[in-house]
Order: C-alpha cells, then sequence, then structure tokens
C-alpha cells in the first residue's frame, strides 16, 4: 500500500479500537488541530483492577516525515493481531514469542498517538512535499512562508533559546515565523493544541513511565538530553539554572554540561540498545543509541520536556524519554518504508520488554 494520509491514519486507529473491544480504546484528544482536525490515541493493553505502567509513543509532529505515522499503526496492530492469535511476532531475523506478546499487552498500557500534526501532514502530501510545521497562520502576517509552528520546538524546555545558550552554539531553533528551516518555535510554550495535545495524553495516563517520538532520519535512537552534553557528577549544572545561561550548546566543552543522574543515564542507554539491537536483527540495519546532543543541539522538544517534567515539578514520576530517528530520507519509495516499519516495529517492541525489566524507580 501507498503512505497513508490523514484520514486513513485515523481510520486505522479508529478501526483498531472497533475490532478489539477487549485490548484497545480509542482516545479522543481535547483538542482539534488548528484547521479543525479531532485526533486520537489508541491505548493498546487489557484492562485490569491493578493501575498499570504506560508508554507513550507519538509520531507525525513534523508533517514531512511521512512514515512515522505507519510506523506506529502498524506497531499497535502487530500486537493486537499476535495476542487475539495467541501467536508471536517475526520481523525478518528479530522474533518475540507469544509468551512476550502477551506480557506486553497485559503488563503495560502501550498509548499510540500516531499522527499529532495532521493540517502538516495533509498540507506536505498535497502541496509541499517539503513541509515541516503546522499550518497556524496567526503568526504569518499573511506570507504563506511563513505560516506553521514547529511542533517539535514548541515546548516547555529552554524555550528562550537566545538566552540559554551561547551565542556560538548552532541551536536548530527561530524565533522568527520566515525562518527558512522551518524551525519556528511558536510564540510561547504550548501555543500549539497540537503540542498541548501531546501533554494531555501523558497527563491522562498517571503512570505514564516511558515516552518515545517517532522522527526521521538519520538512523538514530536518541535519549535526552538535548541540548548539550551529558555527565552525572555535578548536579548544580543543570537546565533551571540562571548561573549557566550563555553557555549551553557548545559540544565537548568546559562551560557547561546538562545533569542527568547516573541511574537515569544508563537505564535509558539500556533500552535505546535494546531498541537499537532488536532493529537491527531484522536485516542487518545499524541505528545508533546516543544522547540528542550528539546529534545536534536543540531545546523545546518533546522528549527533554517530558524528561523534565519531574525536575520541574518534584512530585510528578519520572518519564525516560527518547526520539527514534528513522530510514535516511523524510518519504523513501514505499517497498524501502515497508521494510523500514518492520525494522522500527521490532525495535519498539523490544523496547516495551525491557521496560518491563526496568520497572518503576
Amino acid at each position: 500500500m501507498p503512505y497513508l494520509n490523514v484520514v486513513e491514519v485515523e481510520s486505522g486507529v479508529t478501526s483498531l479500537a472497533a475490532a478489539f473491544p477487549a485490548t484497545s480504546n480509542l482516545i479522543e484528544l481535547p483538542e482539534p488541530s488548528v484547521e479543525g482536525r479531532t485526533c486520537h490515541a489508541l491505548r493498546v493493553g487489557t484492562q485490569r483492577r491493578d493501575p498499570k505502567d504506560a508508554v507513550v509513543l507519538t509520531g507525525g509532529l513534523h508533517a514531512r516525515e511521512w512514515g512515522s505515522c505507519e510506523i506506529l499503526v502498524n506497531f499497535a496492530a502487530d500486537l493486537l493481531h499476535a495476542h487475539r492469535g495467541g501467536t508471536g511476532l517475526a520481523y525478518g531475523g528479530t522474533h518475540f514469542t507469544s509468551a512476550q506478546v502477551r506480557s506486553i499487552i497485559e503488563e503495560l498500557d502501550v498509548v499510540v498517538f500516531p499522527l499529532v500534526n495532521p493540517d502538516g501532514r495533509r498540507y506536505s502530501q498535497t502541496v509541499d512535499p517539503d513541509w515541516r510545521r503546522n499550518r497556524n497562520r496567526a503568526q504569518s502576517g499573511g506570507d504563506p512562508a511563513s505560516v506553521g509552528v514547529d511542533i517539535n520546538r514548541n515546548f516547555d524546555f529552554l524555550f528562550d533559546f537566545e538566552t540559554a545558550f551561547h551565542p556560538l552554539a548552532p541551536v536548530r531553533v527561530s524565533n522568527d515565523p520566515a525562518d527558512p528551516n522551518q524551525t519556528y518555535q511558536g510564540p510561547e510554550p504550548f501555543s500549539e493544541p497540537e503540542t498541548r495535545n501531546v501533554r494531555w495524553l501523558i497527563d491522562h495516563f498517571l503512570r505514564t513511565r516511558w515516552y518515545v517520538d517517532v522522527h526521521s532520519y538519520t538512523q538514530a535512537m536518541l535519549y535526552v538530553w538535548g541540548d548539550d552534553n551529558n555527565q552525572s557528577n555535578d548536579p548544580a549544572r543543570n537546565f533551571q539554572n540562571p548561573a549557566f545561561d550563555g553557555k549551553r550548546g557548545l559540544k565537548n566543552d568546559l562551560l557547561y554540561a546538562e545533569f542527568i543522574p547516573k541511574a537515569d543515564a544508563d537505564d535509558s542507554a539500556v533500552l535505546a540498545e535494546q531498541f537499537c539491537k532488536a532493529l537491527r536483527g531484522v536485516r542487518g540495519k545499524v541505528y545508533t543509541p546516543k544522547p540528542a546532543f550528539d546529534l545536534y543541539p536543540t531545546c523545546g522538544t518533546s522528549d527533554d520536556y517530558t524528561f523534565a517534567r519531574h525536575i520541574v515539578q518534584p512530585g510528578d514520576d519520572r518519564i525516560l524519554a527518547f526520539t527514534v530517528e528513522w530510514g535516511m530520507s523524510f518519504h523513501p519509495p514505499w517497498p524501502e518504508m515497508e521494510k523500514i516499519i518492520l525494522d522500527v516495529d521490532a525495535g519498539l517492541v523490544q523496547f516495551c520488554l525491557t521496560t518491563l525489566t526496568q520497572g518503576v524507580q
């Protein structure tokens, strides 16, 4: 089949909820998109009296990264069909037993939100294949090139990047709606309904412990942080400390490195490594597990925001957060995309299995 359009992605989610009422339910997100589209997520898992930990997966934040939606819809479908049939799952050379599938469905809530930015995807698929942002015209001044906000720069993490980062840091964000790289962050954090929907979903599942945002490209599994190199020795060097404003974002310097507790860094690395190992077993593709900053410095991203929540609000639970960067182009030919779907879904199944061994800390 070709890439799914916006209607087909929604239909895929709603059809799965209807077909598997005992092991899934449809979740309507509270806010329509800028152009008025209603969005849905799907909870995959059996119902039980005791609450379950949740893995939340999102995709389609960047409009031009078409295959993210297909990856997540297929991932949910694979788990549901295998569980009902009492079978395992096979992705090329990577295999999972029926018992492993059952453990995911019965011990976790797997929450899949495959299309966060439907307006942008529709525009990318019908007008401009390279379109990245949503379709908010509020800051455009009537200029078509200034329409839209980069959803994955609109989260509340070091949003005031001009203050937070070193002047020479090559941070991939802009406060200019006409930015040709389409990384305009918006007028304020969570200015966009699409971003607020992601925040709501994480809030709604009170036992969210892991978060994965699916993007392309570079064949990597990224974990926090994205603003600077990681370090676990000096807690004072953290994103909340204004003493380090103007020093963040330079690689391998002595000015700054972002604090992450060693246990969190270790747990994140294990999950990323296990994802990559299972993915490689499918057909030999090598994905690299690494901190997001190793790709390039960022701020306002979904993963850094999600992990930072328990630091900003100490009463919140820790959520380990990740970004998948699949493939080597935004919309590869469909026959290659079909293979990428198998690669990444194998990695996501293994990711879920690995969470069961880590538990809550």
